[in-house]
């Protein structure tokens, strides 16, 4: 095989469909607009009009609010934690940090913090440093006989 010779697999790309070129190519004088009438002429923009009314999407209060410095939190389940010291991808042993959780490759990112919510089995017994928890994941943690211990106290609800 040559450089030349490079071509992309049989239907991976589709042509353009070209829009008034004459009668032969079916798609010629009036282009697929059908004839007269507001949307086959150009420049016209009628998403959300309604005949002059005002539009629905207008007559509707706005509400909520977003948060500008919200913290965005990198969460995790008890079940996953308890699946990976299984594996050995976790050390049970060491005090499992946020770094670890980041190198055994069960967070992503650690963003404003890690939280650990209650769902699944937790066996093992584990010691814990994260940002936040949820208070049947601590109950759960301790349950086991290890311990989770919360670094930011107001993460922690």
């Amino acid at each position: 095989m040559k450089l030349h010779e490079l071509r992309d697999n049989a239907g991976a790309t589709k042509a353009r469909k070209r829009i008034g070129r004459g009668p032969g190519s079916g798609t010629g004088k009036t282009g697929g607009r059908g004839i007269k009438g507001q949307k086959s002429r150009s420049g016209v923009a009628i998403k959300g009009f309604e005949g002059g009314q005002m539009p629905l999407y207008q007559r509707l209060p706005k509400r909520g609010f977003n948060k500008p410095n919200r913290k965005k939190f990198a969460v995790i389940n008890l079940g996953l934690i308890q699946k990976f010291v299984d594996e050995k991808k976790l050390d049970a042993s060491a005090a499992i940090t946020e770094e670890a959780l980041v190198a055994s490759g069960l967070v992503r990112r650690v963003l404003d913090g890690v939280r650990v919510l209650a769902k699944g089995e937790i066996t093992a017994k584990l010691n814990l440093e994260v940002t936040g928890a949820s208070k049947a994941a601590i109950d759960a943690v301790e349950k086991a006989g290890g311990s989770l211990k919360v670094t930011v106290a107001a993460a922690a609800e």
